[in-house]
């Protein structure tokens, strides 16, 4: 178990990645791509030593779990190089100064975004590739052209302390500032470093008590910096008639694999399954559960909150047992309980609320109006699925509005579990999904979130940054005279 990094240390990384921050930020797009493609190529290298280490502290299969978790970790940090190339992502303008402007003669005026500073990222325990060290919180603000310090989860610490090393060392290596990134362990000195004044923001991505401590603090600095956190979501799944006369067992089914997957602690495991009264799918449903192999949870912590949480909502009125766990700590197999939608509606916090691990809860509507008010009562979380038919168009039209209120990405027959990084990619959602339902943490435009924008007036060419002098040096997509 690595310790507390000291005060002395922690001092020096923390004024290390405020020096770093203005060459960081000068740093060519080009540049900080190389960065990252080198950071990714050393990953890929050590993953013969990286992926055993994530399974012994974190008990997550080697393969094909943590090995492709750690493929898809370079491949974010390789996408952001892409995005570093198309440039787009600066949103570089121009407007040039017109005497004839309807609101009066105009000044030249150019707007461009820039790095916002040293970000300070706490790492997640259920991603410990993807979400951890050198995830897509660390790949973003680092194509931002901002130093990072990087809070390891004590999760799995020796683990963090190995892939910070080789992130380092790949980074220096390409030609990086040597502070640009450090790893720092410890629960109080995660706490400090959100509180110095020379961190620009922060990114979390864990439980709602803890990353709504953290914002809260974030929020009652001097000066308050952006916090973005990820925190918890239900994600609710609903299902229409038709779709189980066409293909119920298979529903069922995928329910199953969806919500059990990685034993329940993914952000996107769906909590609440929506059935019509009289579905019908609960011989399929046990079927599809029979004989599940028990699954450790990540660490003693999770799993002491899932067997709490999960007794409180097996206590809750008219909660009924449609397949039982008969394991216990630290491996489980899944639970999965029904309840009526009136008793839903009566049932209070307990039942519209997260239970992170591989339990979930079924609930039936009698009708539109009736699914309507529990999608009315429900948390905010990251995502909001449907199963249905092309027949059921004209039945669901009035449903999107209440699924698009509640949910960063919606999904039509699929299943939440599945988060691809792409370009169009969107992992967010109203609080407490996560603190900043503009943004998103997965994605090319998770580099948002790292950036701020300056205007530039009257400014002569030459001291223009390269992205708004005229020439345009670096061939950047432009916004000029509001024409692209």
């Amino acid at each position: 178990m690595s310790q507390a990094t000291d005060a002395a240390t922690l001092e020096k990384i923390l004024a290390g990645a405020a020096d770093a921050a203005r060459p960081a930020a000068e740093a060519t797009p080009a540049e900080r791509a190389g960065w990252l493609t080198a950071v990714a190529d050393a990953l890929d290298a050590a993953a013969g030593e990286l992926v055993p280490l994530a399974h012994a502290e974190t008990h997550l299969p080697e393969s094909p779990r943590l090995a492709g978790e750690l493929k898809r970790t370079t491949f974010q940090l390789r996408l952001f190089a892409d995005v570093l190339a198309d440039g787009e992502y600066l949103g570089a303008t121009v407007d040039h100064a017109d005497p004839d402007w309807p609101m009066g003669p105009r000044p030249d005026i150019r707007r461009v975004k820039t790095a916002i500073g040293p970000v300070l990222v706490f790492a997640a325990s259920n991603f410990p590739f993807a979400f951890s060290v050198a995830g897509g919180d660390t790949a973003s603000a680092l194509a931002a052209g901002c130093p990072v310090v990087l809070k390891a989860h004590p999760g799995h610490p020796e683990l963090s302390a190995q892939t910070g090393s080789i992130v380092r060392e790949a980074l220096i290596k390409a030609g990086a500032p040597a502070a640009l990134f450090n790893v720092i362990f410890g629960q109080d000195e995660g706490v400090t470093a959100l509180k110095d004044p020379r961190i620009a923001a922060a990114s979390f991505t864990g439980s709602i008590p803890g990353g709504r401590a953290l914002f809260d603090i974030a929020n009652a600095r001097p000066r308050p910096i952006p916090f973005y956190g990820e925190l918890g979501s239900v994600n609710p799944v609903v299902v229409t008639e038709a779709a189980i006369a066409a293909r119920g067992e298979a529903v069922a089914k995928g329910y199953a694999g969806s919500f059990t997957l990685g034993a329940g602690q993914f952000c996107t495991k769906p909590g609440l399954l929506f059935l019509p009264e009289d579905h019908g799918l609960t011989d399929a449903l046990r079927a599809a559960l029979d004989g599940a192999a028990a699954q450790p949870m990540l660490n003693d912590r999770i799993a002491s909150g899932y067997v709490s949480q999960l007794s409180a909502l097996r206590d809750v009125p008219g909660v009924e047992v449609v397949s039982s766990s008969s394991s216990s700590a630290p491996a489980f197999t899944p639970t999965l309980l029904a309840t009526t939608g009136k008793q839903f509606l009566e049932g209070g916090a307990t039942v519209h609320e997260e239970c992170f691990g591989p339990a979930s809860l079924i609930v039936t509507y009698t009708d539109q109006a009736e699914l309507l008010r529990l999608l009315a009562v429900i948390e905010p979380g990251l995502t909001a699925t449907i199963h249905g038919e092309e027949s059921d168009v004209d039945w669901l039209r009035p449903v999107l509005p209440s699924l698009a209120r509640i949910a960063g990405r919606l999904l039509w027959n699929d299943w939440p579990t599945g988060v691809t990084v792409s370009w169009a990619q969107q992992h967010g959602g109203p609080y407490p999904a996560t603190t900043a339902p503009t943004t998103t943490s997965v994605g090319t435009a998770a580099i948002e979130r790292f950036l701020r924008p300056i205007a530039w007036q009257g400014f002569p060419d030459a001291l223009l940054p390269e992205p708004l002098q005229e020439a345009n040096p670096w061939q950047l997509p432009r916004r000029t005279d509001g024409t692209r």
